[in-house]
Order: C-alpha cells, then structure tokens, then sequence
C-alpha cells in the first residue's frame, strides 16, 4: 500500500471516530431521545445525573401532577421523580417513597431489587414533601387516593419506554404507599414487594402495645420498665437535664417540657424495639448520672421525636396518619400515678393548625379486604421484633401472597439480610413471578 493511500485511510478512520465521538458527547441517547419526545406530550422536564456502578444512566423528571387528580385542570405542583436504566427490555423497579426522595439522586443508589431482578429503578418522592409541594399546602389534596393517582400518572408516562414487568416496592410509610397503590391501581404493576409496611386501622392500633408487652425476654422488658419508671418517679432529677440537651440541639416543644419529657419515655419502648440496636444489657442503669440517663434516652429515642421542629419537618407524614393511615399511641397505664397525663396520648398535636381531628378507617378496611381476597403477587417482609410488624397484613394465603418474618428482624429488614434460606425463597419466588 503507497504511503498517500494509507495516509488517507488513517485520515478517513480518524474523521470517523471524531465524528462518532462527537455524537456521543454531544448527541442524545436512546433513552434521552424517548424522554424528550414524552416530556412534550406529558408536560415534564428531565435532566441527566451522574450515575456510577450498577445502571447505565440515571435522570432527574420533574412531573407536573393536578393538586387534585379529580379536576386535573386546576392547580398543580411538580413532583421529583429519578430514572435509573438498565435496559429497555428490563423489568422496572417502582419505588414509591413515602417522604423524600434525594436519596436517589445518589450515583451510586441502587435498590436492592434491582441487581436481584436486572431492573431500571424509578423513584417518585411523595406528594406535600419539599420539594414536591404546591405554592399553598391545601391539606384537603394530601390523601391515599391523590398519591397513588400520582404514582399511576408516572407509570402511565414511562410505560411508554418500559414495556416488561414492573416491581412496586417501598419502605415503611413507602411500603404503605406501595399497598395503596396496589390496591387503587391493581393493573399499574406485576409485582409488589412492600418492607416494614404496617396497615393500621386506627389513630391508636392498640395491636402494637399488645406486641410490646410480649416482645423479646421477660427480662429485656423489665428492664425497659424499670429505665421508664426510673426517670418518670424522679422526674425533678431528670427533667433539668432534657431541657439543657434539648436547648443545646434547638429544639422546642409547644406542649411543655413536662409532657415533651413524657412523651419520650414512652417512646423509648417503641423506638427500642423498632431499631433494634441497643443490646439489652446497655439499658441505662446510672441514677446517679443523670445526664448519662438522658443522654441514653435520646440515643434510643431521639428527643427531636415531639418537639415542634420534628413535627413541622414530618407534618405531611402526621397528617396522613391521623387521618387515613393510622398511627399508634402510649399505653400509660403502668405509669398512671407517675405521668402528668390522665389519658392515653396520640399524635393529634401534630396537625396543622385549623385541621380537624378525625380518622376514616374505610380505607384501610377496603385495603385489608383486598389483600385477604383480591390480591395476587405480593411479598410482605418484616422484621419479628419490629412493632410496625404488629400491624403488617394478615393473608390468607391465596392468590401468590406471602409474608417473610425475620426473627429478632428490625424496621430495617430487608431481603438482603434475611436468614439464607429465607432470602433465597424470597427471590427464588421473585424471580418466579417474574416469568409468569
């Protein structure tokens, strides 16, 4: 080959590869090429995020949703939702959050269905949480019904690039949504893999106090009592204490520090079992160190758990449980002589100001009865020493429904650190209903 007919050729190659470089950097994608065709038709804007690992391309869509789904030509709000492609021949993994989504803007976020299954990941932060809210919060339009239907719009716009299987999931209030959803939009996924999600059919499901006088070993509970008991009989030693620590991190509490102090030591029973991470031999036993005490109640509990900034932050969440979704509440009556309540408290304070108080249990009562008799193909898992799992589904084993209990599992249990043989049927029966 002459020297000018090679030069040529090496002149074509590197022309060629410039030019496909080019298109690569500065054209679009397959997927971009399909979103951008949708957001004219659906009204939305998206914009590509870094992604490292396991998917190929992740995106930011801001989705303009109707305030309310009934009069889809009145207000709306944009609502986050985050796209994570594997392949378009994959299935889909719905995560329907129940509070905010940030998380999975995240590179590297993966949830953990997703490598199990080979799936895309979709992400839709839920409805009144920054920052998917309207210009005015309108409480009336922060409902199971409004939620799902946001959740059935996504899917309704991106079924339109995924057509395989689709996997609804969620965590917690997350799981929750992914029941309602399920049940409101039964055709909208294949598969439902709700964690941790209770179904409470009351303000105060009287269910989970039940499940805390059992839990764990008679000594374990004695222990909890008797720290409960300690700093309630000696309140005047204690209470100084949770001021000065509640001062130090800013928080205030519009009830009283008297009742906020209450409040929290009920909740140190809950939040024990709930996380799980305090060995029962760490309980705090040091009277004569009462900063040690307090400072052991907010490890556990949390002492932001009432106070005003904790409620304004998780108003959306309140609200939803005193009016739909239910909630528990403290059982004083091992403490009644020692308490400065006189009746069993709730949540009600954490309403917005003008809300009536008031809770509709038809919903729930619908959505057990669907799940009893109706529904197919969901996995329920849930942690054997949470209290949430006092309140999860009851089955009736029909229809492809199962429920995994981890023993001694926590509120974050989930497939991955289930017992191996519990988690290999678990995605031994995913993957089965996958090719069904």
């Amino acid at each position: 080959m002459n020297v000018l007919k090679k030069m040529k050729i090496n002149l074509f190659l590197a022309g060629l590869f410039f030019l496909l470089a080019g298109a690569n950097v500065y054209g679009q994608s397959i997927l971009e090429q399909k979103l951008d065709s949708l957001s004219k038709l659906f009204d939305f804007s998206y914009k590509r995020l870094p992604v490292d690992g396991f998917f190929s391309e992740k995106y930011l869509l801001e989705i303009k949703q109707p305030l309310n789904h009934d009069v889809p030509s009145g207000k709306t709000f944009v609502q986050r939702v985050f796209l994570s492609h594997k392949g378009f021949d994959n299935p889909v993994v719905f995560v329907t959050e129940g509070y905010w989504a940030e998380y999975a803007a995240n590179p590297e976020y993966v949830n953990e269905l997703c490598p199990i299954l080979n799936a895309n990941q979709i992400v839709v932060e839920h409805r009144f949480f920054p920052p998917s809210v309207p210009d005015t919060l309108d409480w009336r339009y922060l409902t199971v019904e409004q939620s799902a239907a946001d959740h059935h719009n996504v899917v309704e716009v991106l079924k339109n690039i995924y057509k395989g299987k689709w996997i609804s999931t969620g965590i917690s209030k997350g799981g929750q949504a992914c029941i309602f959803f399920r049940y409101l939009y039964p055709e909208d996924v294949d598969i439902s893999v709700p964690y941790v999600a209770p179904l409470n059919f009351s303000t105060f499901d009287t269910r989970i106090n039940r499940f805390l006088d059992t839990v764990g070993s008679l000594r374990c509970r004695k222990s909890i009592r008797n720290y409960q008991t300690e700093l309630l009989s000696h309140r005047e030693k204690y209470l100084p204490y949770f001021k000065k620590l509640a001062g130090k991190k800013g928080y205030t509490y519009g009830m009283g520090f008297e009742k906020a102090f209450d409040l929290m030591v009920f909740e140190y029973r809950f939040a024990f079992w709930q996380w799980g991470q305090t060995p029962c031999d760490s309980i705090a036993r040091d009277t004569a160190n009462p900063q040690k005490m307090i400072e052991h109640l907010d490890k556990v509990a949390d002492i932001s758990w009432v106070s005003d900034q904790n409620a304004e932050k998780y108003r959306p969440f309140f609200y939803e449980a005193m009016k739909q979704i239910g909630m528990y509440g403290y059982d004083i009556s091992p403490f009644k002589n020692i308490t400065v309540f006189d009746k069993n408290p709730d949540f009600a304070f954490t309403l917005p100001k003008g809300a009536k108080e008031g809770f509709d249990p038809s919903l729930v009562n619908s959505v057990d009865c669907f799940i009893r008799h109706r529904a197919k193909n969901m996995m329920f898992i849930v942690g054997g020493s949470d209290p949430w799992g006092a309140t999860s589904v009851n089955l009736s084993y029909q229809n492809n429904l199962v429920k995994f209990v981890k023993p001694y599992g926590s509120h974050r249990t989930r497939i991955n650190n289930l017992p191996s043989g519990m988690r290999q049927k678990a995605v031994d029966l995913l993957k089965k209903w996958l090719e069904e």
